[in-house]
Order: structure tokens, then sequence, then C-alpha cells
């Protein structure tokens, strides 16, 4: 019989399995807290995670849940465990903090036990599920579980459900300037239009474009298009960009050729070495050249 694997890509159950009822002595007001169980905690009594993938909350989303809460309670429970003196919030913030605003003095949560990769994994996925992520902290919280967990890019799209090519993608965010970055929470440019701006390795121009983008309320194809064209025309660019002084090599050459009275050339290398190319038609107009080098005095 094939074992059932264990994993975020099944959704919060299969990541956080049930378990028998474990009973377990609580400061909660004195009270008996079962584990696994659903029961009540003073809301006083419950903080967020701080290492939570999700930092930005919508007011309006939160006030519609708020009202809903009022009207009907909070309907799913919380997923919590135990901290010294207080409990910490795995998934459920967002609900924990409507339910603060509809004045509720006790939630609903179940108390379970986790690992803090476990927390981490857990509150991802539940907020990716939900959509409650944006773009640059999801790409944050894919960041953590590889460098703080070890865990390789094929891992984690297996645990998010996600393919390996669109952990790749999220990630490459984290490349581009931080107001860039900012651009993308806030709204202002979509993660097409950043995917785009990521051919610009310089963080300045990545700006510098990100905002032309927002202003002409370009399309990612747009910014695709304009993108490409900067990137084609860098070496040229940078090729005007070297000082020209072909002037002081024909100045020299004109000088040269009255000096010596025949056609003079002055090929001129980028690493400041070159030659001089002189031509004579005739024996006796060598020997003149030669004379004239002659004559220079030492």
């Amino acid at each position: 019989m094939a074992v059932k694997k264990s994993g975020l890509g099944k959704g919060l159950d299969s990541l956080i399995p049930k378990q028998a009822p474990v009973k377990e002595s609580s400061s909660s007001a004195g009270k008996t807290v079962i584990k696994n169980e659903e029961i009540k905690i003073r809301i006083t009594e419950i903080e967020p995670n701080r290492d939570q993938p999700r930092k930005r909350f919508d007011e309006d989303s939160l006030t519609e849940l708020s009202d809903s809460i009022r009207q009907f309670g909070v309907i799913q429970p919380l997923i919590v465990q135990k901290k010294d003196d207080h409990y910490e919030i795995i998934a459920g913030e967002r609900r924990w903090r409507a339910a603060k605003m509809a004045g509720l003095k006790e939630v609903p949560v179940i108390i379970r036990e986790f690992s803090e990769q476990e927390s981490v994994e857990i509150s991802l996925i539940e907020n990716i599920q939900r959509e409650n992520l944006n773009p640059i902290e999801e790409a944050i919280a894919y960041k953590r579980l590889l460098t703080e967990f070890s865990l390789t890019q094929d891992e984690v799209a297996q645990r998010v459900a996600k393919s390996r090519t669109a952990i790749t993608n999220s990630l490459r965010l984290l490349k581009l300037d931080d107001r860039v970055q900012q651009m993308i929470i806030d709204e202002m440019i979509t993660t097409g239009h950043a995917r785009a701006l990521l051919a610009l390795t310089d963080k300045e121009m990545q700006y510098q474009y990100a905002m032309k983008v927002f202003d002409e309320k370009m399309s990612v194809r747009e910014t695709e298009r304009m993108v490409k064209l900067l990137v084609e025309k860098k070496p040229e660019r940078e090729k005007k960009e070297e000082p020209d002084h072909s002037f002081i090599y024909q100045d020299l050459e004109n000088k040269m050729k009255t000096l010596l009275g025949t056609k003079v050339a002055i090929q001129h290398k980028n690493n400041n070495k070159g030659k001089i190319v002189i031509d004579y038609y005739s024996n006796e107009e060598l020997e003149r050249l030669l004379y004239l080098f002659q004559s220079i005095p030492k």
C-alpha cells in the first residue's frame, strides 16, 4: 500500500495531521488545556508570530472581516502553540486582528507543537492558499526556507504546490532595487513589469524605468520592448561615452606629413599603443627619409 506523503502542497490538513487529544496544564485562568482540540482562549493571551511571512494587512479587508466576526463569530479556529507566558499564532493572524477589532474577549484555537521550520511552512502555505501575501513577502518566505532550513528549490516547490520555475521567478524579484520592490508591494507595477526590468543590471536604471512604466501606465509588453531596446543599445551607448581623441592623432599625422614630405598614417589602439606607417615611393626617397632621421639631434 502506498504511503501518503505529508506536505504543504496538499493543504494545511496534510501538514497538521489529526492527533489524539493530549491534556496539558495551562496558565490560562487555571484551566486544563487540551492539545489538538478546539478550545477558547482569551485574546490577550495570544500574540502574532514575528517571523510569519505576511507583514501587511489591508485595513478595509480587516474591517469587513471584523463586521462578519461581530455577527457570526470566528468560524475557523486559530492554530497556535505555547510560548512561555503566551500563545503564538501559527495560522490565523488576520482572524485574530479582526476579532480584536470586533471587541471579542476570547477566540477559538487549536493548540499544537511545531518546529521552527514547520511554523514557517504552515504560515507560508496558509497565506499562499488565501492569496494573502504580496509577491515580495512570498519571495522572502521562499528565501528563508532555502537559506535557514537548507531546502532546495525543488523541495520548496513541492511543499507549496508550485512549479520550480515559479519559485525561481519569485526569488528573482529580490534582485530588484529596494525601491522597485516597494513599488511592487504598493501595486504601482506588476510582477510582469518587474520581471522585464530584471534585464537591467544597474539598479538605478531599474528604478528610473520602473517610474517611467508607472508614470506612463505602460503595459507589460511595452515594458519588455523598452527594456529590449535599452539592452541592445547599451554597448553602443558605452562606446560613445569613451573620450574621442582622434583629432589629436589627425593633427600629428598632418605635422609629420609636413616634416617628412610624404604620406604618414598613425594607427592608434585603445590600449594607448599603435604604429606609424610612413610611405615612400623610390629608393631615393627612402634615402632622403633616412637622412632626415639621422640629422635629428640626439
